[in-house]
C-alpha cells in the first residue's frame, strides 16, 4: 500500500521537526503552502508562541494582480525578512514543513536570504 502525497509530506515533516527547534533568539521559520496562498511564521518553540507571521493574504501582496505563485512567494520572503529585521531577528532555523525544496519554497527561502535573514 503506497502513501498518498499528504501522508508522505507528514512523514517528512515529523522527521524534520525531530531535529529542529526555535528559540526566542533564533526562531523557527515555518512555511505553509496551500494551493493559492503561502504563509510564514516565526515560532519560539520553547515558549510555544508565534512571534510574527507574514502571508500572501496581506494587503501589500494581495493587491498585486498579475503575479504568479512563485513571484508571490518571493514577495512573502522579502516581507518576512523585513518584518524580522524590524523585530531584531537576523538568524532563523528554516522549517520547510515537509515540502520539497524547489519551486515556491525555494523562491521564498532565496528571497528571505536576499533580504538579510541567515539560515
Amino acid at each position: 500500500m503506497s502513501l498518498t502525497k499528504q501522508e508522505r509530506r507528514i512523514r517528512i515533516k515529523r522527521r524534520i521537526r525531530k531535529k529542529i527547534s526555535g528559540t526566542a533568539d533564533i526562531p523557527r521559520m515555518s512555511v505553509f503552502r496551500s494551493n493559492k496562498q503561502i504563509y510564514v511564521q516565526f515560532i519560539d518553540d520553547l515558549s510555544g508562541k508565534t512571534l510574527m507571521a507574514v502571508s500572501s493574504l496581506q494587503k501589500e501582496i494581495a493587491d498585486k494582480k498579475d503575479v504568479n505563485k512563485t513571484e508571490q512567494a518571493k514577495l512573502v520572503g522579502k516581507m518576512a525578512a523585513d518584518v524580522s529585521k524590524q523585530a531584531g531577528i537576523t538568524q532563523v532555523v528554516f522549517d520547510r514543513n515537509g515540502y520539497l525544496y524547489h519551486g515556491r519554497i525555494k523562491a521564498l527561502a532565496d528571497a528571505a536570504r536576499e533580504g538579510g535573514l541567515k539560515f
